[in-house]
């Protein structure tokens, strides 16, 4: 099976995949039930989790019901628990860049959100667009998520401009991305285009750099604040282990004041 999902995610283009993956979802949920493991974002449990990964294969990190991976369970956990994006009794708006499948129906039904999602090829966007040349006004939104694009994206320092400037006063963002942080710096290279090529050097055939260290000030650079969150640390092993989170995984959350 690892084998198979590695080559799916080398050679399916992501818009196939995303729409091949509302199909298959349903059955390979019900065939992996279990007591084992447990989606917090849905509370559904299964024997085990999906292997994911474009090169080394991360075993039991895909959930088979939200399709949500470590991040995207541990980025739920910080808002559920230390946010009031779920509770608020004021209208969010809120802008998701490349929204992920395991929480738009989710964020669609919350009654307490003026939600818009956008990207320029994902096909469950609502609005199709550029992340270095936004279509909305300054100011615009009370949140903004944009979680494992900006390194696809080549100049990250307009894609990260564009982020600070719809962002409201008083706003927050999560945009997680891939990184080392054995790393001090990140490196990047241009003139590398073959996809083999990329894959080894920045892990995936899609990617323009790795991240290091210095990511969390290249935001600063732009103007946000940023909390450097080890979110896993407030959670205990026993739900780390039935989460199948991924210890030391740094959230970063940005502010605009």
């Amino acid at each position: 099976m690892v084998s198979i999902f590695k080559y799916i995610l080398n050679t399916v283009p992501r818009p196939w995949l995303i729409k091949v993956s509302y199909l298959v979802r349903p059955i390979i949920a019900f065939s992996l039930k279990g007591n084992k493991f447990t989606d917090p974002i849905d509370g559904k449990s299964f024997r085990k989790f999906l292997p994911y990964g474009y090169g080394k294969q991360r075993e039991n990190a895909l959930s088979p019901s939200t399709l949500s991976l470590e991040r995207h369970r541990l980025m739920w956990l910080f808002l559920r628990d230390d946010t009031d994006f779920f509770t608020s009794k004021e209208k969010i708006k809120t802008l998701h860049i490349a929204p992920e499948q395991c929480f738009l129906d989710l964020f669609r039904k919350q009654t307490n959100l003026e939600y818009i999602t956008s990207d320029l090829e994902s096909p469950i966007a609502d609005v199709k667009a550029d992340i270095c040349n936004l279509p909305f006004d300054d100011n615009s939104f009370n949140v903004v998520f944009c979680n494992h694009v900006l390194e696809h994206i080549i100049d990250d320092t307009k894609a990260m401009q564009e982020l600070y400037r719809v962002l409201k006063k008083g706003g927050f963002g999560i945009f997680q991305i891939p990184q080392d942080l054995s790393r001090e710096k990140t490196f990047e290279d241009n003139t590398i285009t073959n996809r083999t090529e990329r894959a080894e050097i920045f892990g995936q055939y899609d990617h323009v750099r790795v991240y290091g260290r210095d990511y969390f000030n290249k935001l600063r650079s732009v103007g946000f604040e940023v909390d450097e969150i080890d979110y896993t640390k407030k959670i205990t092993r026993e739900k780390l282990e039935r989460y199948c989170l991924m210890k030391n995984e740094i959230l970063p959350v940005c502010y605009k004041k």
